[in-house]
């Protein structure tokens, strides 16, 4: 599986990240759905990848710089034919392993409560996220859950 910066230009990313906003919105009300959509994940502070296997996309993350030492997690989807085959851990370690290179001391992410979010809720906690509280702009709510990972400098 090779894990590239991704421009954001190709097709089948496109449909990813639509089918990702689509699930979004309807397992969440629409005031709490957080998910970026292509305009904002090509804003300059934030780094977007994709796994792909030959010419199938497996997946894709990012991560957005909230400070010198903090930053967030976005946009993690595996499309539902590769799921269960390590896309999602993958580039969750890509982006723990960048992060670390950066500096960053700490990691978050907002996902949400929802029955479906449980598979994403056990990757995180098997890569040592832990429950936190809002971060951020993040305000308290029924329909998120927060995580961190602290890490230590490359």
């Amino acid at each position: 599986m090779r894990i590239e910066v991704d421009d954001l230009s190709r097709p089948q990313v496109h449909a990813l990240l639509e089918e990702h906003l689509a699930d979004m919105y309807e397992l969440s009300p629409p005031e709490q759905v957080f998910a970026l959509d292509l305009s904002k994940l090509r804003a300059p502070d934030i780094t977007f990848w994709t796994a792909w296997e030959g010419e199938q996309l497996m997946g894709c993350g990012a991560l957005k710089e909230l400070s010198p030492t903090h930053g967030e997690i976005k946009s993690m989807r595996t499309p539902a034919s590769a799921r269960g085959r390590g896309a999602g851990r993958a580039v969750l370690a890509h982006i723990i392993a960048v992060a670390q290179q950066r500096g960053y001391t700490k990691l978050s992410l907002e996902t949400g409560t929802h029955q479906a979010f449980k598979p994403a809720h056990r990757l995180y906690l098997r890569e040592g996220f832990e429950v936190s509280g809002p971060f951020g702009n993040y305000l308290p709510n029924e329909h998120s859950v927060f995580m961190e990972l602290r890490l230590s400098a490359a």
